[in-house]
């Protein structure tokens, strides 16, 4: 289950700049996960008769749950997906692409039904380490009857134990221009005018546009191929110490907030 997305957003994010003298918010920055607000629209899951949905996966996931590799489309960082049914509590999943495997993870449901705790290993967006971590959701709605324990509505309420290659990234202002890179492999060059410029290293994202709002504001466009999939205003405190990372997942139809903090 991807569970890094909104994160990855965030991660490649960069902040307003004074083009006349060096800036301020040159170096690199890290997301302090204690601080994130995250979406308020559950992860909708369903696994039953010996099939696995995922409702709110962009497209819908819809696959066999018998731990053999299941070819997908649509998905720009994995084209086959295996559920595999560990327990009546526990699943584990292996994304791959083109027959490498990209990306694994375990979701297990309390005993009382109410809290999904998972763990992940993902290279689907790295060109260097995994990004590894662990969450938690909470359960929103039910499962239908005689469904899997992990069947039904969740709301994520904790990412932890996260590396620091999936919360940093390092940027760099020359003249009208801004300069991203990420320890895993995430990097761009575009203008503070709103001009697309591509990105590189994201199999999602294949450019981005940046726009000044204010002296402290900037605005950013995701696009993936022409269409704008996220955007997100980048507000800068006073102190110059944190800022705030607000994003709009256009694809999802969620919101999240982050506080990063300047290393």
């Amino acid at each position: 289950m991807k569970k890094l997305l909104f994160v990855g957003l965030a991660i490649l994010l960069l902040m307003p700049v004074v083009a006349s003298a060096q800036s301020a918010f040159d170096g690199t920055w890290k997301i302090d996960l204690k601080k994130a607000e995250f979406p308020k629209k559950p992860d909708v899951y369903l696994l039953q008769n010996g099939m696995y949905q995922c409702e709110t996966c962009v497209p819908a996931i819809d696959v066999k749950a018998d731990g053999q590799d299941q070819k997908i489309t649509g998905h720009p960082y994995f084209d086959s997906i295996a559920i595999k049914v560990v327990n009546d509590h526990e699943i584990e999943e292996t994304d791959k692409k083109n027959g490498k495997t990209v990306a694994t993870s375990s979701a297990t449901v309390s005993s009382d039904g109410n809290t999904l705790t998972f763990t992940f290993n993902d290279s689907s967006n790295t060109n260097a380490e995994p990004v590894t971590g662990k969450g938690e959701e909470i359960r929103v709605a039910k499962g239908p009857v005689g469904s899997h324990a992990i069947s039904g509505s969740w709301r994520t309420t904790k990412l932890e134990n996260m590396s620091d290659n999936g919360l940093m990234w390092t940027y760099k202002v020359s003249g009208d221009e801004l300069s991203m890179t990420t320890p895993t492999g995430q990097s761009y060059t575009a203008k503070l005018n709103g001009a697309q410029a591509p990105m590189k290293g994201d199999p999602g994202t294949t450019s981005v546009s940046l726009k000044m709002m204010g002296k402290s504001t900037l605005e950013e466009t995701d696009y993936r191929d022409g269409k704008a999939i996220s955007v997100a205003k980048i507000v800068v405190a006073a102190d110059g110490k944190t800022l705030k990372l607000m994003v709009d997942d256009k694809l999802r139809g969620t919101k999240s907030e982050f506080t990063a903090m300047k290393q």
